[in-house]
């Protein structure tokens, strides 16, 4: 079901006779999924709601992160074993957690955008591309200066390092993507199956350590059982966690409505030219 990119589809009319039907016997269920997804995919609608969570975004993000930050780097304990090397685990952890998350998202958008042809969702995955990318690259660096005093090495062959760095490469190739061609919609495409392609590397990232034997240490926090680190340790990671996690879907957000505003602007730009000709 293909929509125009930028059609306000609330105001859409259709005609009396599927509308007769429709009134009798409701839309089909592929066609009630569809009509959600584009009431809420419409640029129109983003654009006022992205501007009424915007303030709900950012400040939790700037005050949980400033929190968590300061909570673990100075007040928190050393870790018996790690000492001090612990602290760099505040933004590590978080970095990691959102390299997934944000890839996660990718792939949303690019399922979204290779079946209902949703404009929104190749929108959100341009912008969501190079975020992912610098949280993935901070997720390699603070994990190359954890490792160096706990494995002697900046940066060793480790399926979990490894599957990180595949990832980190997935989401500079869906930066290129999204940017390599002249149609934007050919580079959309492309963008959106690569995207689909590389979700295979989520579940290497997370069951890495359970699959091989791998330098990594297993996760400490996991849905099925008690957190093997100390509380004391456990709080300020989670609300740096949550703090990193506002920010990042604030700067997307902000991205996201800029890039929204963009192309409305370049279309209205496009239309007055051809009017006056």
């Amino acid at each position: 079901m293909h929509v125009a990119p930028f059609a306000d589809l609330s105001s859409g009319t259709v005609s009396s006779g599927s509308a007769a039907i429709e009134a009798v016997a409701g839309p089909p269920p592929a066609g009630r999924i569809a009509g959600l997804l584009h009431r809420y995919a419409n640029p129109g609608r983003y654009l006022r709601l992205g501007d009424r969570i915007q303030p709900f975004l950012t400040w939790p993000a700037l005050l949980l992160t400033t929190i968590g930050i300061v909570w673990g780097l100075f007040f928190s304990p050393a870790d018996w074993q790690q000492g001090d090397t612990v602290r760099i685990m505040y933004v590590h952890v978080p970095a990691a957690w959102l390299a997934s998350l944000g890839y996660a998202g990718l792939a949303v958008c690019g399922l979204l955008s290779l079946v209902w042809r949703h404009r929104l969702a190749d929108l959100a995955a341009a912008e969501i591309g190079p975020v992912g990318a610098c949280i993935t690259g901070l997720c390699l660096v603070s994990g190359s200066l954890w490792g160096r005093p706990m494995w002697g090495a900046w940066w060793v062959w480790d399926a979990r390092l490894t599957s990180v760095l595949v990832l980190f490469f997935l989401y500079l190739g869906h930066v290129a993507l999204v940017r390599a061609f002249d149609d934007p919609a050919r580079g959309a495409r492309a963008a959106a199956i690569l995207a689909l392609a590389g979700a295979v590397d989520l579940p290497i990232i997370k069951f890495s350590v359970q699959w091989w034997n791998t330098l990594h240490q297993p996760d400490s926090i996991t849905l099925t059982g008690a957190p093997t680190m100390s509380l004391t340790i456990l709080w300020p990671l989670l609300v740096c966690t949550l703090g990193f996690t506002f920010g990042f879907a604030a700067i997307v957000n902000a991205r996201l409505r800029a890039a929204v505003m963009e192309t409305r602007t370049r279309q209205l730009l496009l239309a007055g030219t051809g009017a006056a000709r």
